[in-house]
């Protein structure tokens, strides 16, 4: 019998004041002290410091880097044409480079802690740390791979207009999209995982640090959508279900040679199917799920 319940199962009222409580408590715990002026925490320094510690390369770089630091921020030659590991790791950058303008965004518009007046307030301020750690580890990604000269580099000015605006939006606007967007993190991470094996098959050891690394960013964007469900009520629970397809179309649209690698289709159907036995165990017994998604 599965132990869990769709992410779309609708709670009660209650049930979402008593998770809010219960998720920040597990935040807290899982990550450690808020370093406000870093946007860092104290737990996921330390881990990212081991890592940086205990480096892993590979043997040999991409067959033709130049390629990748060419097309790895905008697209400018065919990616039916390019290596499948260099198109790989140009969509992987690009996923996580609009995960970033997306928080750099958000952390401006939520007030700090010590300002803040509610749990959700708190919420969204760690939740935002959280990603900005998810982006050091994507760049140690990068770093395994020989890809040292990898830049955060901001969106064109429509795209960042849209970032920056987004956290204003009332909650019965942003709050479904939101949502859609984290259980995108953790489909997209899934599928990712599922083909780490397939392009880097002659490289085991840069393949099994990049995985210690996805899995460190999956078992928070597993908490993440739960947190960010937790915040819309049934009829949200709908309307979000309804935009997943778009929203996912839009997104990967806009990362070119993303059908090359990843089967899109196939991407949504597991977003709209999701539910938390489609996550190792392992990584679940690190994280966190709303009450009303288990059995």
């Amino acid at each position: 019998m599965n132990a869990y319940r769709s992410i779309f199962a609708v709670g009660t009222a209650q049930e979402r004041v008593e998770n809010f409580e219960t998720y920040f408590a597990f935040s807290t715990r899982h990550s450690g002290e808020l370093i406000e002026a870093d946007k860092d925490l104290v737990r996921k320094r330390e881990k990212l410091k081991w890592f940086q510690d205990n480096p892993v390369r590979s043997n040999k770089p991409l067959a033709n880097p130049d390629v990748f630091y060419r097309n790895y921020v905008e697209m400018h030659d065919d990616p039916k044409a390019m290596d499948k590991r260099t198109l790989l790791l140009t969509c992987v950058y690009k996923f996580a480079r609009h995960e970033w303008v997306g928080i750099t965004g958000a952390w401006d518009a939520t007030p700090p802690i010590a300002k803040a007046r509610t749990l959700e307030d708190k919420i969204s301020r760690y939740h935002l740390a959280e990603e900005f750690c998810h982006v050091r580890l994507f760049h140690e990604m990068f770093r395994t791979m020989q890809l040292d000269k990898v830049e955060w580099v901001p969106l064109g000015p429509v795209m960042q207009a849209v970032y920056r605006t987004f956290p204003y939006f009332p909650g019965w606007m942003m709050d479904a999209p939101a949502f859609v967007t984290e259980l995108m993190g953790i489909v997209f991470y899934r599928h990712l995982d599922g083909v780490l094996d397939e392009y880097f098959a002659d490289e085991p050891e840069a393949r099994d640090r990049m995985r210690a690394l996805l899995r460190e960013i999956t078992v928070d964007e597993v908490a993440h959508a739960g947190q960010r469900r937790n915040f819309i009520g049934p009829m949200g629970t709908v309307f979000a279900k309804i935009i997943v397809r778009p929203l996912f179309k839009a997104f990967f649209k806009d990362i070119a040679g993303s059908e090359l690698i990843f089967d899109i289709e196939q991407m949504i159907k597991d977003a709209q199917d999701f539910d938390y036995s489609m996550i190792e165990s392992d990584m679940m017994d690190q994280s966190w799920v709303p009450s009303y998604c288990r059995s």
